[in-house]
């Protein structure tokens, strides 16, 4: 499955990965190092939690590496007759103006007008163009958004 995301977000990616595996892993290995010398691994309560950090890392680091391969680079567009992940666009909603861009679900930042194409919001503003009035179901209702400006 693609992972749809910004060059930025896919450098942000690979610097994760380079942390984690080259300093994450060896401050873990130390402290697993630190922890045995404690003596009782069996009671032992900071190598215990030094192997589930270690768990944990590497769980990420699977996850990171996974979605660096599956990554398809989103470059922001401009001057769209219709909404596509990585336009900007802006839309009346709740008696006001709100931006959004519409961006791959790892991006997401719904408080900064981020909203994911995966969403049922930006499953339902895929391909609308200018005046066009979006009903999304919320669970207080209905909300709607009337596109006013495709940027």
């Amino acid at each position: 499955m693609p992972v749809y995301i910004s060059k930025e977000g896919l450098e942000e990616l690979r610097r994760e990965h380079l942390q984690r595996t080259r300093e994450t892993r060896k401050e873990i290995a130390e402290a697993i190092s630190s922890a045995k010398e404690l003596g009782d691994l069996s009671e032992n309560f900071e190598y215990q939690d030094a192997k589930e950090q270690q768990a944990l890392n590497e769980a990420r680091i699977l996850q990171v590496e996974a979605m660096i391969h599956q990554a398809v680079i989103v470059e922001e567009t401009s001057g769209g007759m219709q909404i596509e992940l990585g336009c900007t666009f802006v839309a009346q909603v709740n008696g006001g103006e709100k931006t959004f861009s519409l961006v791959g679900s790892m991006e997401a930042d719904p408080l900064t007008g981020k909203i994911s194409n995966e969403s049922p919001l930006g499953r339902a503003l895929i391909g609308r163009a200018k005046d066009d009035v979006v009903s999304v179901p919320v669970p207080n209702g209905i909300m709607e958004y009337t596109i006013l400006e495709i940027k």
